[in-house]
């Protein structure tokens, strides 16, 4: 099963270049990466153009006019994938926070699921230690408040690091996701979890970055908030 590994990109040019190096180097067969770039202003854009040619025919990079948010990013980056023939696509982020080794781990559990998730919340996954007191109760309540309401089984609804088979994108209304900050993994989730699709959910270590700022906002959260309930209403009519 050949991956395409999206990542959107904003201002992570000290990440991109040691990033993708790390991810071609696990050797996997057919292995692409699609950068998304929404115009940063540290050229990370131009940094990456420079890396498809290094990468010949390996690395695609899709220009954005603006920070446009995740949602859309890994839309845009899926369909184009997903008409270039991929397999199965990998969401990841560019910061690190995402061990480039666990991709291996995902392949194999797409033998048998049509989703394999990276999980901080099940034995063997963790947090960042280096992450403040309050930092990690906010993200563990945003998880338990995320599954509690959508009633989801899935332990890590949050995370952002998941492969998932073609068929089951192809299978998934894509369209009418309208998420566009981090509550966007949640709404994929859920969507995957109305259809039935089955889960697999991986152990890993979520690393704080090492370089660069994080993304995360007021306006994010709060979007995530509001928008879980909203979900319970815009897919009660979506089954298998």
């Amino acid at each position: 099963m050949q991956p395409t590994v999206i990542i959107p990109t904003y201002n992570e040019a000290e990440n991109l270049p040691k990033l993708i190096a790390q991810v071609f180097d696990l050797g996997i067969p057919g292995l692409k990466i699609l950068v998304v770039d929404d115009n940063s202003p540290d050229g990370t854009g131009e940094l990456a153009e420079t890396l498809r040619k290094e990468y010949s025919g390996c690395l695609e990079v899709l220009h954005r006019p603006g920070k446009l948010g995740l949602g859309t990013a890994y839309i845009q980056g899926m369909q184009k994938a997903l008409q270039a023939g991929a397999e199965a696509v990998a969401q990841m982020d560019a910061d690190f926070s995402h061990p480039p080794e666990l991709l291996k781990e995902m392949l194999v559990g797409l033998r048998d699921h049509d989703v394999a998730m990276g999980s901080r919340y099940i034995s063997g996954g963790s947090v960042d230690r280096r992450w403040p007191t309050w930092r990690r109760g906010l993200s563990a309540f945003g998880n338990l408040y995320a599954r509690s309401i959508l009633r989801l089984p899935i332990k890590d609804v949050t995370g952002g690091y998941r492969m998932w088979r073609r068929a089951t994108l192809e299978a998934m209304p894509l369209e009418r996701v309208r998420s566009n900050g981090y509550a966007f993994q949640v709404e994929m989730a859920y969507i995957a979890y109305r259809l039935e699709f089955r889960f697999c959910e991986l152990p890993f270590y979520f690393a704080d970055r090492k370089w660069g700022h994080s993304k995360m906002s007021f306006r994010i959260q709060r979007e995530a908030a509001i928008r879980v309930w909203q979900m319970l209403l815009d897919y009660r009519d979506l089954h298998r």
